[in-house]
């Protein structure tokens, strides 16, 4: 079967053409015939036009891919591999929401044929793969798992903003339902990643050793969050405190921040939920996850006792959030905990504007209600880099001391202009 695909005899299909879709699809492309297929016809629009809708890949990227995009679910007939990278979210109530992934699975068991191979990319909880799609593809496709059909997963590790760590030079986690499709999925990957394969002895563990990955990070940063808030106390900058501790070899360099996204901010959830089903309640996990969930209200009424402390009437404050997406250098503002700052702030009934240099302004007022502000409107009482952009980098103490009042204060969230502020009251973590 692999012959076939570099021979182009059969397709390769990826299913949702994200941030992690695309770049899949399109390495693929380069060397076998590719069908991306998304339900958004906006975005298929644009990538025939070779645009990144997520602004991650060029126009370049798109060069000797023989890809056809489309969103037309009869154009993945008679397509042979199936690659699923659609979106895993979260709920209002926190809890896993599997619409995007089954909604996926139920196109692909129209599609379904005998020999064909499904393989799941989107992070899930263990045990979601064999439990919720396989189920679903057989009652859609009226085929049998394993007899008729294969089903294999290799988690994602696409990392947005990042043009170090890329699909081809990150080592690639591969699981088949068996042992022949295990060593089918790991061909198949091995065409397109030089970093090398792990294969994984089943679906299972393959599936918790992403979601793992994101618990890890996120369980380290909520304890230098909760250090942030002790050292705080303490009148220590905590970002001293961990330049110190870093100079042992064994030191693992975490830091305190804001903790968004669709990854980090929500992976936990689905290894959590599927603890809970199970009857065990996470600790350690769910206290992690509500110190950073609860981070972006903490850092707020830091600033407003600070501005009251200086007999600042807060109705009349006015207060800069520089940026808006989930992490630095990056488009992305799915989940972005600045939108915390700026809840926190209005409850104050305190006047916010917010900036950006890479967030769309009318994506964050469709998602959160507010508009990216291209002019600084100072002075302000308060300015917070909450995003460490690379295009704040280079801005000095004479910047702030411009858009500021005389006694304003500037929240540096990442400690980004620490030990660089001489004049005006600082603050970080």
């Amino acid at each position: 079967m692999i012959n076939e695909l570099l021979e182009k005899k059969q397709k390769l299909a990826v299913i949702g053409l994200g941030y992690v879709g695309l770049p899949i699809a399109l390495e693929f492309a380069k060397k076998i015939k590719v069908v991306g297929f998304d339900i958004n016809a906006h975005r298929i629009e644009r990538l025939k036009k070779h645009i990144d809708p997520s602004q991650e890949l060029s126009k370049e990227s798109f060069d000797n891919a023989d890809i056809y995009f489309t969103d037309n679910p009869e154009d993945l007939k008679d397509v042979r591999f199936f690659i699923v990278t659609v979106p895993t979210p979260i709920d209002e109530f926190k809890q896993p929401d599997l619409t995007p992934l089954l909604s996926a699975t139920n196109t692909i068991g129209h599609a379904l044929k005998k020999g064909d191979y499904v393989i799941y990319e989107s992070t899930v909880y263990p045990g979601c793969t064999e439990e919720d799609c396989v189920p679903l593809l057989e009652k859609i496709s009226g085929l049998n798992f394993i007899k008729d059909f294969k089903v294999g997963y290799s988690p994602e590790r696409i990392n947005p903003g990042d043009h170090v760590h890329t699909l081809q030079n990150v080592a690639k986690v591969v699981s088949g339902c068996d042992e022949e499709s295990l060593k089918l999925i790991a061909a198949l990957y091995e065409l397109v990643v030089a970093a090398g394969i792990h294969q994984a002895p089943t679906i299972k563990v393959a599936e918790a050793a992403k979601i793992i990955e994101n618990t890890q990070r996120d369980v380290n940063i909520a304890l230098m969050n909760e250090l942030s808030i002790i050292f705080d106390k303490m009148n220590i900058n905590t970002f001293d405190v961990l330049d110190a501790s870093g100079t042992k070899w064994n030191f693992l360099k975490f830091y305190p921040g804001l903790v968004g996204g669709h990854c980090i901010g929500v992976d936990p959830y689905y290894l959590t939920h599927k603890a809970a089903q199970l009857g065990y309640h996470s600790k350690v996990i769910t206290s992690g996850r509500d110190i950073n969930d609860s981070m972006g209200v903490h850092i707020s009424q830091q600033i407003v006792k600070k501005i009251i402390a200086k007999g600042k009437n807060i109705r009349e404050a006015r207060i800069l959030i520089m940026g808006a997406t989930f992490k630095e250098n990056v488009t992305d503002i799915r989940n972005s905990k600045v939108a915390d700052l700026v809840n926190e702030f209005k409850s104050f009934a305190v006047s916010v504007d917010v900036t950006d240099p890479l967030a769309d302004s009318e994506e964050v007022l469709h998602e959160y209600g507010f508009p990216i502000e291209s002019n600084f409107k100072g002075p302000y009482d308060a300015v917070i880099v909450a995003v460490a952009h690379r295009e704040y980098a280079n801005l000095d103490e004479n910047f702030f001391k411009f858009i500021l009042h005389n006694n304003g204060i500037i929240a540096d969230i990442k400690g980004t202009f620490r030990n660089r502020i001489k004049s005006l009251e600082y603050w970080s973590l």
